[in-house]
């Protein structure tokens, strides 16, 4: 049995859970989800908890069991507070700013980058070297911060760019460690 799949998912109060057929919809303080789901899972509101049962130990039942319950507690924790990335911008003179519903970036390019704000992201600038995504799809927060990282990921040389606040930057030596070794 699967260990994940198993347990069941606590619903808390002000959230609401609608099941049709294999689509779940979760709606919360923070916004609505809606997904889809393997038709052979079953998946049942028992009280205020969630539960995830497969039909069959079979090998394609057992691996989809955890995703399953493990994506719906996802949309209910979404739902309920939310999920953020934080994002650093390195080096001088690079820095983010918010213009409206835009971030505008400066990255050492001869223009400015500018990512428009997408629905259900919200972002924030609290400094000029800090950006906060927010929301309440995980993959989605997941998938913009990455692209947000994409538009200068961070070098190894000087540590320069985009990078996520708790990502470690492995340094390189330069040329002149090269030349010290005869």
């Amino acid at each position: 049995m699967s260990r994940i799949g198993k347990k069941p998912i606590t619903i808390p109060a002000g959230v609401d859970v609608k099941l049709n057929g294999s689509e779940v919809t979760v709606k919360g303080p923070k916004g609505e989800l809606k997904n889809t789901f393997n038709s052979a899972m079953n998946i049942a509101v028992e009280g205020n908890e969630i539960v995830v049962t497969r039909p069959s130990d079979a090998k394609e039942h057992r691996s989809l069991h955890g995703l399953t319950r493990t994506l719906i507690a996802n949309m209910v924790e979404g739902v309920t507070n939310g999920y953020t990335k934080e994002l650093e911008v390195n080096g001088v003179g690079y820095r983010a700013q918010k213009q409206g519903k835009n971030l505008v970036m400066n990255l050492g390019f001869s223009h400015q980058v500018i990512v428009e704000e997408i629905p259900g992201i919200t972002i924030e600038v609290p400094a000029p070297n800090k950006i906060v995504i927010s929301g309440a799809d995980k993959q989605m927060v997941g998938q913009f911060a990455a692209e947000v990282r994409e538009k200068r990921p961070p070098e190894p040389y000087k540590g320069k760019g985009i990078k996520y606040a708790d990502e470690h930057i492995r340094r390189k030596e330069g040329k002149a460690a090269k030349g010290a070794k005869k």
